[in-house]
């Protein structure tokens, strides 16, 4: 018998050839389990907010072309990145609803809601990310991308959006292209005036396919206790 590495990599291989002539996705092969971690300047006094997505859909890139390119018209992103992610494999891992994971709300779900801006205790905002095979009956284990956005880098492009006249779909992205959020706007009214506040309201993560199967060491339950307090 050949070596077990060696199996897997020439089906691979033969998967992704059969997927070209299909037009489908690597990631539809796959299951997947996203979380979602909102980290907090002051450490001490305030743990990190973590919340696990209901359910991660994912999306070939391609497929949202034109989304891509109206970003790009909107100067939301670059022409030359653009063509970058649409010419990479890069599939959208797409996350709209989500449960905390709070001792005491485990199990309720609900649309993504969170009150982003104007706000000064957020430090970034992390998305681990996990799969496994579909059908196969393992753990699911840690896909080796990183996705972080850093409060700086997403206040400054809020700032951009406050003269926009569209309320909700509004769509920024991290330097580095891997986690792009949806954000909608809402007008307040104080006592005094209006304010104007920013609220997240769906999550995207790009991976291209070949990091598929670029699997790290530990479990979900391992990962997230560094992150959720006893």
């Amino acid at each position: 018998m050949g070596d077990p590495l060696v199996r897997k990599s020439a089906a691979l291989s033969r998967l992704r050839h059969q997927l070209r002539k299909k037009r489908e996705s690597l990631a539809d092969h796959f299951e997947f389990k996203m979380y979602i971690i909102f980290h907090f300047k002051d450490k001490q006094k305030k743990n990190g907010a973590v919340f696990e997505v209901a359910e991660v859909i994912p999306v070939m890139t391609n497929n949202y072309e034109d989304s891509i390119m109206k970003g790009v018209k909107e100067e939301a992103y670059s022409l030359e990145s653009s063509k970058e992610l649409l010419e990479k494999d890069v599939v959208q891992l797409h996350a709209p609803r989500w449960q905390s994971m709070r001792r005491d709300v485990l199990g309720c779900t609900t649309e993504i809601d969170f009150f982003l801006w104007p706000r000064n205790d957020i430090e970034k905002i992390e998305c681990i990310l996990f799969s496994r095979w579909k059908g196969e009956d393992t753990p699911f284990k840690p896909i080796q991308a990183e996705f972080n956005f850093l409060r700086g880098d997403y206040e400054k492009q809020l700032m951009r959006l406050l003269t926009r006249k569209d309320k909700s779909g509004m769509i920024i992205n991290n330097p580095a292209q891997s986690m792009f959020l949806f954000i909608d706007k809402n007008q307040l009214q104080t006592s005094k005036n209006k304010a104007i506040v920013f609220k997240l309201s769906s999550v995207c993560l790009y991976l291209p396919q070949d990091q598929l199967t670029s699997w790290g060491p530990g479990t979900v339950e391992e990962i997230l206790s560094q992150h959720i307090p006893d």
